[in-house]
C-alpha cells in the first residue's frame, strides 16, 4: 500500500538547503506545511537538543536532508569536519526517530558512498564492495554509517527507515562558495566572474575526462516523494538521471549558456576524482519515477537563479 503523506506531520530536516527548499516548494503545491527548524534554533549535532525538539514536535515522517556538503576542495581540506558533523546529525536524528516512534524516515545520501572503481552503472548492492574515492572518503563514510543505522534500526526495532542515493545534484537554491561548492555552481561562478572581469581564459581542475551524471534538484524531489510513498526496503535506492557527460563537455555547455567566448583549459596536476560515476536507476524507475528536466534546460535555470540571488 502507498504511504499517504497527506495530513501527516512531516519534518524536512535541512529545509534551507538546495534539496530541502525544493521539497518545501513541492509540498506547498499540495498545501502541505512541513515542520521546519533552522540551524540557529536547533543544532542537529547536539543529541540533547534534538531529543527535546522531537519530544515536543513529534513528527510522523522525517526527510533527513540536512548535511555538511561541499566539493573536492572542501572535502580534502576539512575531512574531520565532514565526518564528525554528518555522523552526529545522522545518529541524533535517526535515534530520536526510533525513540519517538516516527512512522517513516528517509535519509538522503550520495552516490559517493559507492567504491571508486565500482562496476558501471552502479547498482545498490555495490555498497562496501571496494575502496572509496579518497577525495571524499570522510563524507562517504559518514553517509554509509547513516545507511547502516537505518538498516540496523529496521532489523532490531522494525523501524521503517529507508535511504536514497542521488547522483550529482544542481539547481535552484544551490550553494555558491568559492572554496566549498560542487562542480556546477563552481563553474557558474567562474564563468560569470570571467565575463564580468573580461577574462579570456578559464582553468578547471583535472583532465576534463571524468564522466558524471547530473540530476536537477526538482527532479530529485519528485523522486523522493515517489520513494516515500512506495519504497519500504532495507537497501538504499539510487536516484539519478541515467545521462552522463564529461567535465570538458560540461564546461563548454556552461560557457555557451553564460556567453563566455574565451579559452577553456584543464589542469591535469589537480585531482579528477572518480573516473566514471553513473547510477543504475532501475529500482526507482520501477516505482514509476523518471526525470523530466534536460541538463541544458536545467543549467539555464540554475544560471539565472545564480544571477538573481547572488
Amino acid at each position: 500500500m502507498p504511504h499517504d503523506l497527506k495530513h501527516k506531520r512531516i519534518w524536512v530536516a535541512g529545509h534551507n538547503g538546495m534539496v530541502g527548499s525544493s521539497l518545501m516548494r513541492r509540498f506547498a503545491k499540495d498545501h502541505i506545511k512541513p515542520l521546519t527548524v533552522d540551524r540557529a534554533s536547533l543544532d542537529l549535532r547536539n543529541s540533547a537538543d534534538v531529543d527535546q525538539w522531537m519530544s515536543i514536535h513529534r513528527p510522523e515522517i522525517i526527510i533527513l536532508c540536512a548535511a555538511k556538503v561541499g566539493g573536492i576542495g572542501a572535502n580534502s581540506t576539512y575531512p574531520a569536519d565532514f565526518l564528525y558533523d554528518n555522523l552526529m546529525i545522522e545518529a541524533n536524528v535517526i535515534h530520536a526517530a526510533h525513540k519517538y516512534d516516527v512512522e517513516k524516515l528517509l535519509l538522503l545520501g550520495s552516490s559517493c558512498i559507492y567504491p571508486k572503481l565500482a562496476e558501471q552503472p552502479i547498482k545498490e548492492d555495490a555498497l562496501l564492495s571496494g575502496y572509496l574515492e579518497p577525495t571524499n572518503e570522510a563524507y562517504a563514510i559518514a553517509k554509509i554509517a547513516g545507511i547502516k543505522m537505518c538498516q540496523m534500526y529496521r532489523r532490531q526495532y522494525g523501524c521503517n527507515f529507508i535511504s536514497a542515493m542521488p547522483c550529482n545534484l544542481y539547481g535552484i537554491g544551490d550553494t555558491y562558495d568559492p572554496e566549498n561548492s560542487h562542480v556546477i555552481p563552481a563553474m557558474i561562478m567562474k564563468f560569470e566572474d570571467a565575463k564580468r572581469q573580461g577574462k579570456s581564459h578559464i582553468e578547471f581542475w583535472g583532465t576534463g575526462t571524468p564522466l558524471r551524471e547530473f540530476l536537477n534538484v526538482d527532479d530529485l524531489t519528485e523522486g523522493l516523494i515517489c520513494i516515500l510513498e512506495h519504497y519500504n526496503e532495507e537497501m538504499p535506492i539510487n536516484v539519478g538521471s541515467g545521462q552522463e557527460i564529461n567535465m570538458s563537455d560540461l564546461a563548454h555547455m556552461m560557457a555557451d549558456i553564460s556567453g563566455f567566448k574565451g579559452e577553456i583549459t584543464f589542469n591535469s596536476k589537480k585531482p579528477d576524482g572518480t573516473p566514471r560515476k553513473v547510477l543504475n536507476n532501475c529500482k526507482v524507475n520501477n516505482l514509476g519515477w523518471f526525470p523530466k528536466i534536460e541538463l541544458k534546460e536545467g543549467l539555464e535555470v540554475a544560471y539565472k537563479d545564480y544571477l538573481t540571488r547572488i
